[in-house]
């Protein structure tokens, strides 16, 4: 039998292609050619391939390419058999189906499927672009991804829309419960745009963005979003249908507004959620007077009574809410001090950073109070 594909490359570069494929491998799919990760040997490069469906990660490394092919492998196996192979330099060949790899005095064999049942990946044409800092990107998935329903009732909902017009990129994700919203700049865009895009998938191509300064451009033909990283291709499809019009929830006048410190309203509810862990909503009472936030949480097993300074403008009000959401939105929003805006104990609560930068907005839900 001839060789079908050989190469030789560094066993490190191969554990970092196959850390980035892997995370685009399908686990729970009715497709078994998903399980597998597409390895194409072409002059000096070793290309690896994955795709869900979804998300597709493309990834490139160095290699010493003797001949020319390409195999599909079984994801999850070769992701944990080349993680411990970091130290080595490792000859790959693949024969009749059987991909052997070598390293130091010692070898492997893996059964391998035929390159050509793998999709292709979608080619870009005639995309929309926008350019923005990396840095920018990877805040604005951050402070907004967490927001997405996680059930499937609206699959909408599981998404994360980008509106995009020279103003900025705003993203917005909301659950029926609580939204998210953030605006950073753009620094060129070829047209107006907007997508929804797969939280999951926007996350992990968050994970292999760089936190710097330096330009990332996002492309957006017709159904898809792609980023090139230069090493690395990450591809995700977007969810058809419409957002919910967002604009319509946020209200611009409010009774009272409190300002409080992030970090120790954080700490707060933290400790108080503790005892309403065993309410699915965790109703927590926020009592707001003119200098005082009093954070209440009561259950069988105890109750807590936490008092935070805060300076109050507007008349007193008692409010409940589900203390996850406040609690998840402070990990998040890397605010100091937070503006709390405030209508009826019935209507949602507004919360932006209190400097007045217009970097992030969250809507919150409450909950009612019983009695």
């Amino acid at each position: 039998l001839g060789i079908d594909m050989k190469a030789l490359f560094d066993g490190n570069d191969l554990a970092e292609a196959v850390g980035k494929a892997i995370k685009a491998v399908s686990s729970k799919t009715t497709n078994p050619v998903l399980e597998n990760i597409k390895l194409e040997a072409t002059p000096g490069t070793l290309t690896l391939t994955a795709t869900d469906n979804e998300l597709t990660v493309e990834t490139h490394m160095t290699a010493e390419v003797v001949t020319e092919g390409s195999a599909l492998v079984p994801g999850k196996l070769f992701s944990d058999f080349t993680r411990k192979l970091t130290g080595e330099r490792i000859e790959l060949e693949l024969t009749g189906g059987r991909l052997a790899l070598r390293y130091a005095d010692s070898s492997g064999e893996l059964s391998c499927l035929s390159a050509d049942e793998f999709p292709d990946v979608p080619a870009l044409t005639d995309a929309r672009s926008f350019t923005m800092k990396s840095g920018d990107f990877k805040d604005l998935v951050g402070k907004v991804a967490f927001s997405v329903a996680q059930d499937d009732a609206r699959p909408i909902l599981k998404g994360v829309l980008l509106e995009i017009d020279e103003n900025g990129v705003t993203a917005v994700a909301l659950d029926g419960y609580r939204l998210a919203k953030c605006v950073k700049p753009v620094k060129a865009v070829s047209a107006a745009m907007h997508a929804v895009v797969p939280a999951r998938c926007l996350n992990e191509i968050s994970r292999m963005v760089e936190d710097s300064e330096d330009d990332l451009t996002v492309y957006v033909p017709r159904n898809w979003l792609r980023i090139d990283l230069g090493h690395t291709v990450l591809t995700s499809v977007l969810l058809s249908g419409d957002f919910v019009p967002y604009r319509n929830i946020i209200r611009n006048t409010f009774e009272t507004t409190v300002t409080v410190p992030g970090a120790q309203l954080s700490d707060s509810l933290e400790r108080a959620i503790l005892l309403s862990r065993d309410d699915r909503s965790n109703p927590v009472k926020f009592e707001i007077t003119e200098r005082m936030l009093s954070i209440t949480s009561a259950s069988g097993a105890g109750n807590i009574d936490e008092k935070l300074p805060v300076v109050t403008v507007g008349p007193d009000l008692t409010i409940a809410f589900n203390a996850k959401y406040f609690t998840e939105m402070l990990r998040v929003c890397g605010a100091d001090s937070i503006t709390i805006k405030f209508n009826s104990p019935a209507d949602p609560c507004i919360v932006e950073p209190a400097d007045g930068k217009e970097d992030f907005l969250y809507l919150i839900l409450p909950v009612r109070i019983g009695g």
